[in-house]
């Protein structure tokens, strides 16, 4: 009974997140019941022009580290997180998101996070604040339109995404205690 209560409590959290507004960008949770390559899953979820979306799966941690991937590259040994697996596309690219702004060619994703994909950047950071930024190979993409048809779907419980969680340093347990979150925040407000 209990189980049936809380996978009630998902599916109208993950409905009432169709609601949302996704011209900024969201944190994504994926429901318990989600098969699949997502499932277990917390992903960074940026609006692109024409409701394209992009964004990196914060809780993959790979095997890998940036001293691993980069033996020539002596200051790459000074990253003590590993690289995580940001998505399928373009997996063999490396991406740095910060709390700083890095200069160059980078982009806001909100006020306070920052994205690069530009190598030159990256090592900038991976030089002088190597464990600021989280490092992904890869990432997620979806074409207009295809975000908000799963989270229709009930796919994904939405929040608004936030640096604290999308630099999280331990993300093992991290989707764990975001679907406990949405479903005390449901029981919540359900509450008399």
């Amino acid at each position: 009974m209990t189980r049936l209560a809380i996978a009630f409590l998902l599916f109208a959290a993950a409905g009432l997140a169709a609601a949302q507004d996704l011209t900024a960008p969201r944190l994504l949770v994926a429901v318990p019941d989600l098969q699949g390559p997502y499932s277990h899953t917390a992903v960074l979820a940026i609006p692109l022009r024409d409701g394209k979306h992009f964004g990196f799966i914060l809780n993959r941690a790979t095997p890998a580290t940036l001293a691993r991937l980069y033996p020539d590259h002596a200051p790459s040994a000074k990253v003590i997180d590993p690289v995580y697996f940001g998505g399928p596309e373009s997996s063999n690219a490396l991406f740095a998101l910060t709390a700083r702004d890095p200069g160059g060619p980078s982009m806001r994703v909100m006020d306070e996070l920052y994205l690069t994909g530009h190598a030159g950047v990256i090592d900038q950071i991976i030089e002088t604040t190597p464990n600021d930024a989280r490092y992904f190979a890869g990432f997620v993409a979806w074409g207009a339109g295809e975000l908000g048809a799963e989270i229709d779907a009930g796919y994904w419980l939405v929040a608004p995404a936030d640096g604290e969680t999308v630099l999280r340093h331990d993300t093992a347990s991290l989707w764990e205690e975001l679907v406990d979150r949405f479903s005390s925040e449901k029981h919540a407000s359900l509450a008399p």
